[in-house]
């Protein structure tokens, strides 16, 4: 049985002088959801940055049935690969959710958003 889940649509970062703004932009059957943060410019803030508006978009997808706190998210080189890596929690489940996903071409920003998403869709898709 195939059961529809939601996709990464769009990654928009903007940079100001120390600030970031990203908004992930995920696709739901014919519909789109976005999630908008805006915090350090720094780039090593910037995955979290990156995390935290995917789960924004997924809230926004889930009509606040579910609320997402993104516990940690990085990137590891494993092997020969490099790969991004989420740890998500919903407020109403006592387990952690984690996720991964491969950074293809140097874009850790949509291997970023991809291993949340991966950490999050089964229960997404189900709410």
């Amino acid at each position: 049985m195939f059961v529809e889940r939601p996709f990464l649509a769009t990654i928009d970062q903007r940079l100001a002088s120390s600030s970031a703004t990203v908004t992930v932009t995920l696709g739901f059957g014919e519909e789109q959801f976005e999630g908008t943060v805006t915090g350090s410019a720094d780039p090593h803030h910037r995955p979290r940055l990156v995390g935290e508006a995917t789960l924004k978009a997924a809230e926004a997808l889930a009509e606040g049935r579910m609320t997402f706190d993104l516990s940690a998210v990085g990137t590891s080189d494993l092997g020969p690969v490099r790969i991004a890596l989420a740890q998500v929690k919903e407020s109403s489940w006592s387990d952690y959710l984690i996720g991964s996903a491969l950074v293809r071409d140097g874009d850790a920003a949509t291997a970023t958003a991809k291993a949340v998403l991966d950490a999050i869709n089964r229960r997404v898709a189900r709410a």
